[in-house]
């Protein structure tokens, strides 16, 4: 019945079609710009033309984004048509479609931090990287930096002047009204509400001329902010590393590092690598914030690192997680070539005797005792001490085992989610692709090297003093990486003598790094928060 139509045919009818397509809607915007550009020239026209408003319709026309940054700022005009036209426009239907596309709206910054998320979670998923967390983290980075993608947007707000305006506004959506104090940033007669928004426009904030001020104003939702922004606030407001903490204390055997107090030393000593880093920071540059923050990377804590970083220096966060995760998997690398630079055959080969048993007393006394000492001398380490040791009572308690359980598994693994996807996703393209991440990357390297080298080199003095009963390769395990670095320690020991066990010894240093770590992650907090 029909007849059969040859492909070239067919393809060749295809391409006529879209041709006259394309004919018909360049003929119809030809037709239909003049009028087009004229009305858009008076309204551009009318709006730069515009009265100078009181200052209080300036501020208002500023908090709600209603800015014109050429010659002053302008109340939007808001003018609806008054016939709404039916005809569709091919070639501007099609050019709407396509600026409505990620493609159309990427930049080159944001297409590298999808790269940089690949190259993650190729790390992650095939090298064996961090997975439980690194991949998180790569897969909140692809979220974020997808164009248009929203996902870590702020709400939006609209601001009045009034109560019964902002009541009026908020009333057909059944929203709230709410009276906040709102700070606004003059420079040279051009207002921002943040010094951002004003750098961003090109106007320096700092100059003398700016001044700052604030003003009452009643403001009432606009639209709702991205998924991750919500689920962001649990590390903005120091949430989740807390609760990680108490998932690894509820996994931690403090028993090692009771049965053997010294072992506190080495996991103090290895905290040298924090300090080393601080100072060439401050070198560097950066803040004594900003250096603290990436000092504690060679804690090699994630959820430590991350902790300090939002009160200290938020700016940096993604940066830095993104290194502290990446170098904790690099443990196995990073430490051996260390360890055995600064040892001898002979050191490595000691093996330890046996560590004593330690009674269900000690091992509940010690939370509790740890958790109050650390608490009083260092008040800004109780939120990571206390729900460590939280979660270690759980454990040894013996009368809460569901509950410990929980904290192990399934509530860890709820926010090691949360804690990995937000964190990944403030590594926005603008932020992370500068110098400072390569210096964070740096110094990240050599908070670690320094950490490893001061626990072994504490580790020999105590070999020393102790006649050569201590092996120093459990000093490096004094780095919180549990328990890859105290699996590490235990490597290096069998390289020399298959027959040697440092394990257990080396878990000692290892729990005690944590503690350390919480410690400094405190200090700095007291100083510089």
């Amino acid at each position: 019945m029909f007849k059969k139509v040859k492909r070239t045919r067919a393809f060749v009818c295809l391409l006529v079609m879209f041709a006259v397509l394309l004919v018909w809607g360049f003929a119809e915007n030809a037709v239909q710009a003049p009028a087009a550009d004229g009305a858009a020239e008076a309204t551009v026209e009318e709006a730069l033309d515009a009265p100078a408003e009181d200052t209080l319709e300036r501020d208002l026309a500023a908090a709600n984004g209603e800015t014109d940054f050429a010659g002053g700022t302008v109340r939007v005009i808001e003018a609806q048509e008054d016939e709404e036209t039916t005809q569709i426009d091919f070639v501007s239907g099609m050019q709407a479609i396509w600026e409505s596309t990620g493609l159309a709206n990427g930049d080159w910054q944001q297409y590298v931090m999808i790269l940089i998320a690949f190259v993650l979670l190729y790390l992650a998923i095939v090298k064996g990287f961090e997975p439980l967390l690194l991949l998180p983290i790569s897969f909140g980075m692809l979220l974020a930096n997808l164009p248009l993608g929203g996902l870590m947007d702020d709400p939006t707000f609209k601001y009045f002047a009034t109560l019964q305006e902002a009541q009026q506004y908020a009333a057909p959506y059944g929203k709230e009204v709410t009276m906040v104090s709102k700070m606004f940033w003059d420079v040279g007669g051009q207002v921002f509400t943040s010094e951002s928004a004003a750098l961003a426009a090109g106007f320096d904030a700092a100059l003398p001329t700016c001044s700052r001020y604030f003003r009452d104003l009643y403001q009432v939702a606009d639209a709702n902010g991205g998924l991750f922004y919500y689920l962001y606030q649990g590390v903005k407001l120091g949430i989740y590393p807390p609760l990680i903490f108490m998932g690894v204390g509820a996994m931690t055997d403090f028993a090692p590092l009771i049965a053997n107090p010294k072992s506190l030393l080495l996991g103090a000593a290895a905290q040298f690598g924090i300090f080393i880093a601080y100072i060439l920071a401050r070198l560097l540059g950066f803040t004594s914030s900003e250096a603290s923050s990436i000092g504690i990377i060679g804690g090699a804590d994630g959820p430590t690192a991350i902790f300090v970083t939002t009160k200290l220096a938020p700016h940096l966060l993604g940066a830095i997680a993104v290194a502290a995760y990446s170098y904790m998997a690099l443990v196995p690398v990073i430490q051996p070539p260390i360890m055995r630079a600064l040892t001898t055959k002979k050191e490595r080969s000691i093996v330890m005797q046996q560590l004593r048993p330690v009674s269900k007393r000690e091992l509940v006394i010690f939370p509790i005792a740890v958790t109050v000492i650390v608490s009083l001398l260092l008040p800004s380490a109780a939120p990571l001490i206390g729900m460590l040791m939280f979660g270690n009572l759980l454990r040894v308690s013996g009368v809460t085992e569901r509950l410990s359980k929980t904290a192990q598994n399934e509530l860890m693994n709820i926010v090691t989610i949360f804690l990995g996807i937000t964190v990944g996703a403030t590594t926005k393209g603008s932020t992370f692709l500068t110098a400072d991440t390569l210096f964070i990357l740096l110094l990240g390297v050599i908070a670690f090297m320094g950490g490893t080298a001061g626990g072994v080199l504490l580790g020999k003095v105590m070999c020393k003093l102790t006649g050569g009963k201590i092996n120093p390769l459990i000093g490096s395990a004094g780095v919180s990486a549990v328990p890859m670095a105290a699996r590490v320690s235990q490597k290096e020991a069998q390289r020399e003598n298959p027959g040697n066990f440092l394990l257990m010894h080396a878990m000692g240093p290892n729990v005690a790094g944590v503690i350390g770590s919480a410690v400094a992650a405190g200090v700095f907090i007291a100083l510089f928060g």
